[in-house]
C-alpha cells in the first residue's frame, strides 16, 4: 500500500463508538473511605495524595472501589511491580482508567501502539520507536530547547511574580514535542490546547470525549497529509516511512503513535517541571545547594522524580481470578501508582522525604516492566535543561502564596498554577 493512498479516506472504524463502551457508571462525589471508594477523580488525589497513599499501605495495601465498573489500586511497590510484569493476567489495552473500555478484540494493537500494545505485537511496535528517542538522537534537540527555556524567561522581564506552571513549565514540552513530530510553529497553541484538553479524559462524558478525540483526529490527519505531500525530517515522516513486517504502518498506527506522544510526552514532563520547581520555591536549602553545586543536579532531578513522581498508568484484568488476596474480575481496572511505590518505605530508606543527593535511585517514575517510558532519555533531557536554565537565570525565588498552587491531573499530577517570586 502506498503512503499516499492511506489517508485519502476516513479510515477510522465504521464502528468506532465502540471504543468508548462503557461498563459502569463513573460514581461522582466525594470519596468516603479511600480503601473500598477510591477514585483517582477526587480533587484531595491531585492536591496531595501522599497521605492517602501512606494510609492504604498500612491498612488495605490493595484497595478497591465499585467506581469506573471497578477498580484495584495496589500501593506496595512490590504489587505494582509484579502487575507492571505480568503481561499474562493484566493487558494494557486500558491505560487511562474511566468507565470507557476498549473492547477486547483490539488487541494486541490498541487505540495507542505500543503503549496500549500486549506481546507479541508489543516488541515489534516499540522497537520501530526507539530510534527516534536514543540519547544520540535527544541530544540533537537540546540546544533547540535551552534556547527556548531562555526565550520564556526573557519574556519574565519587568515582573515580580510569574506563573511558573503556566508561563514555562507546560510551554516547554509542547514545544519540543511539536518540533520533534514538525508541526508548523505557529499552531503551537493550539497544539497545546489539544494535548492538554486529552488529560480529562477520566472526567469527561462519552459525548465530551468523542468529539474532542475527532477533534485532534482531524487536525493530526491534516498534518499527515501535509508530510505525504512534502516529506521532512521529523517523526511523522519517519513513521510514514516506517515498516513493521514489511508493510507500512497502518494509518490508525501511525495516527494512534502520534497521538501517544500528545497524551504521554507533554503533560508528564511539564508536571515534572512545575513539580521540581515547587519543590526548589519551598526549600531554599535545596535550592541554594543547587545554584552552588550545579554538577548535583542530575542526581537532585532523579530524586525529585522519585518523590513526585506524576505518573499513573493503568491496566485491564484479563480473567477472573485470585490475586494476592482479592478476588479480581475480568475487565476490572488496577491503577498502577507509580508514586506510591517510590513512596514505599521497603523499597526507599527515608521514602517520604526529599533527599537531592540521594544514591542508588532505582525509581519507577517512568513505569516498570515492558512498558517503561521509551521518551525517557527526551524527559530527563527536558526537566535538566528547564532547571539548569531556570537556576542561571532566577536563582533566588519562592512561592508568592503556598495557597495558590493549584495541582491537577487525572493519572499525569502536576502544578497547574504556581505563582512564584522571582528576583
Amino acid at each position: 500500500m502506498a503512503a499516499d493512498d492511506r489517508f485519502n479516506k476516513d479510515f477510522r472504524h465504521a464502528d468506532r463508538d465502540r471504543f468508548h463502551t462503557s461498563r459502569g457508571e463513573i460514581i461522582t462525589g466525594p470519596v468516603t473511605d479511600w480503601a473500598t471508594d477510591f477514585s483517582h477523580l477526587d480533587p484531595r488525589w491531585a492536591e496531595d495524595p501522599f497521605p492517602i497513599m501512606d494510609d492504604l499501605r498500612q491498612r488495605c495495601p490493595i484497595a478497591h472501589t465499585e467506581r469506573f465498573g471497578g477498580a484495584w489500586l495496589p500501593t506496595l511497590y512490590e504489587d505494582v511491580a509484579a502487575i507492571a510484569y505480568d503481561t499474562d493476567r493484566f493487558s494494557s489495552l486500558g491505560t487511562n482508567m474511566s468507565e470507557f473500555r476498549p473492547p477486547r478484540d483490539l488487541a494486541p494493537i490498541g487505540e495507542a501502539p505500543p503503549i496500549t500494545s500486549d506481546p507479541p505485537f508489543h516488541h515489534s511496535a516499540r522497537k520501530l520507536l526507539l530510534p527516534p528517542f536514543t540519547k544520540t538522537a535527544v541530544a540533537k534537540l537540546e540546544p533547540g530547547t535551552r534556547a527556548f527555556c531562555h526565550s520564556l524567561i526573557d519574556g519574565f522581564k519587568g515582573r515580580d511574580v510569574v506563573d511558573a506552571a503556566h508561563d514555562y513549565a507546560q510551554q516547554i514540552p509542547s514545544r519540543v514535542i511539536g518540533d520533534l513530530l514538525g508541526l508548523p510553529p505557529e499552531d503551537r497553541e493550539r497544539f497545546h490546547e489539544l494535548a492538554t484538553n486529552l488529560e480529562g479524559e477520566g472526567k469527561q462524558s462519552r459525548e465530551e470525549r468523542l468529539e474532542h478525540m475527532g477533534r485532534v483526529f482531524i487536525y493530526l490527519l491534516a498534518e499527515v497529509n501535509k508530510h505525504v505531500e512534502q516529506p521532512r525530517d521529523d517523526l511523522i515522516s519517519y513513521l510514514l516511512n516506517a515498516e513493521l513486517h514489511g508493510r507500512k504502518l497502518e494509518p490508525n498506527h501511525v495516527i494512534g503513535t502520534i497521538m501517544l506522544l500528545l497524551i504521554a510526552g507533554i503533560s508528564t514532563t511539564y508536571s515534572a517541571i512545575g513539580s521540581s520547581l515547587w519543590h526548589l520555591a519551598g526549600n531554599p536549602q535545596d535550592r541554594e545547594r543547587l545554584v552552588a553545586e550545579p554538577g548535583l543536579l542530575p542526581t537532585a532531578m532523579e530524586e525529585f522524580l522519585r518523590a513526585y513522581a506524576p505518573v499513573t498508568m493503568s491496566r485491564l484484568v484479563k480473567e477472573d481470578m485470585h490475586w494476592r488476596g482479592v478476588d479480581m474480575k475480568a475487565d476490572d481496572w488496577v491503577l498502577l501508582s507509580f508514586p506510591s511505590a517510590n513512596r514505599d518505605p521497603a523499597q526507599f530508606d527515608r521514602a517520604d522525604e526529599v533527599l537531592i543527593d540521594r544514591e542508588g535511585n532505582r525509581h519507577a517514575a517512568f513505569g516498570l516492566g515492558i512498558h517503561r517510558c521509551l521518551g525517557s532519555h527526551l524527559a530527563r533531557m527536558e526537566l535538566r535543561v528547564a532547571l539548569e536554565v531556570w537556576l542561571e537565570r532566577i536563582p533566588e525565588f519562592s512561592l508568592q502564596d503556598p495557597s495558590t498552587v493549584a495541582w491537577g491531573g487525572t493519572q499525569a499530577r502536576g502544578p497547574k498554577a504556581l505563582p512564584l517570586r522571582i528576583r
